[in-house]
C-alpha cells in the first residue's frame, strides 16, 4: 500500500515538473506572439536574410520554446515509465537524476531540430517563400509542405518510429540500458524516434505561420492524439488524406 503511495507521489511530483515546463513554453510562446513590437522578438523575425549570430540564436531560441511546448505532452508517457522502472532498480536521488538525464536528452534533440528549422528559415525566406512573419508565401512550398507531410504518414520509417513511441514499456524494456550515461543514450534514442515520427508536422508550422498559437495547438493535439496507443487505424489515413487533398488543392 505504502509503495503505491509512494509511486502515486512520484507521478504527481514528475507531472507537476513537466507542466511547469508545459506551461513555460507555452507562456514563451504566447508572449512571442503578443509582444511583436519586443526587441528581442523582432530580432527572432528578421527582415532579411543578413543574420547576425545573434539573430540566429533569437530564432533557435524560438523555436526550441515552441519545439518544448509541443513535443513535452506526447513525451509524458515514456518519461513517467522510465522513471517508474528507474526507482524500482535504484535509490530514490540516482533515480531523480536519471529521470533529469533521459528528459534533457529528450529535449536536446528538439532543440537540435530547432537549429535546423531555423536553417530552413533562413533558407526559405533568402528564397522568397516565407514572409518575415515566418508563413509561407509560396503556393508551391505550401503545397509541397502539405502533401509532404500527408504521405510521410503512411511510410513504413513513420509507422517504425510510432510504434517505440506508443509503447513505452516496449521501447524501455528493450532498449534498457544502467546508469545516467545509459538513461541520456535511451532519452536520445527516444528523442530520434519522435523527431522521426514529428518532423513533417513541425514543418508544417510554416504553413500557417509559426507565430499561430491556434495552429501550434493544433499541431499539438494532433502529435498526442497520432501517439496514443489505441488511436484507430483509420484515422491516420483520415487526416494523412485530408493533407494530401489541401496540398492538391493548392496545386490546382
Amino acid at each position: 500500500m505504502h509503495a503505491i503511495v509512494r509511486q502515486a507521489l512520484r507521478h504527481a511530483e514528475i507531472l507537476t515538473a513537466m507542466g511547469l515546463v508545459f506551461v513555460a513554453g507555452w507562456a514563451f510562446v504566447a508572449w512571442m506572439t503578443l509582444s511583436m513590437s519586443h526587441p528581442l522578438v523582432r530580432l527572432a523575425m528578421p527582415l532579411d536574410t543578413a543574420w547576425s549570430w545573434a539573430t540566429a540564436a533569437a530564432v533557435v531560441v524560438m523555436w526550441g520554446g515552441m519545439m518544448i511546448a509541443m513535443m513535452l505532452p506526447s513525451a509524458a508517457p515514456m518519461i513517467l515509465a522510465f522513471d517508474g522502472l528507474e526507482r524500482r532498480n535504484a535509490q530514490a536521488g540516482r533515480a531523480t537524476s536519471r529521470s533529469l538525464a533521459f528528459g534533457g536528452a529528450y529535449l536536446l534533440v528538439w532543440i537540435g531540430f530547432s537549429a535546423l528549422a531555423a536553417g530552413a528559415q533562413w533558407a526559405l525566406q533568402a528564397s522568397g517563400m516565407l514572409t518575415p512573419m515566418i508563413v509561407s508565401s509560396s503556393s508551391g512550398l505550401t503545397a509541397g509542405l502539405l502533401i509532404l507531410a500527408g504521405l510521410y504518414q503512411l511510410t513504413p520509417l513513420k509507422q517504425a518510429c510510432l510504434r517505440h513511441c506508443r509503447t513505452p514499456l516496449g521501447f524501455l524494456m528493450a532498449e534498457w540500458r544502467d546508469g545516467t550515461r545509459g538513461a541520456f543514450a535511451m532519452g536520445l534514442k527516444h528523442g530520434l524516434y519522435c523527431a522521426g515520427c514529428c518532423w513533417a508536422l513541425m514543418l508544417l508550422l510554416f504553413v500557417a505561420g509559426v507565430m499561430n498559437p491556434v495552429w501550434i495547438a493544433f499541431l499539438t493535439l494532433a502529435v498526442a492524439l497520432e501517439k496514443w496507443p489505441q488511436m484507430p487505424g483509420w484515422l491516420t489515413w483520415l487526416y494523412s488524406a485530408a493533407l494530401i487533398a489541401a496540398g492538391a488543392a493548392m496545386v490546382i
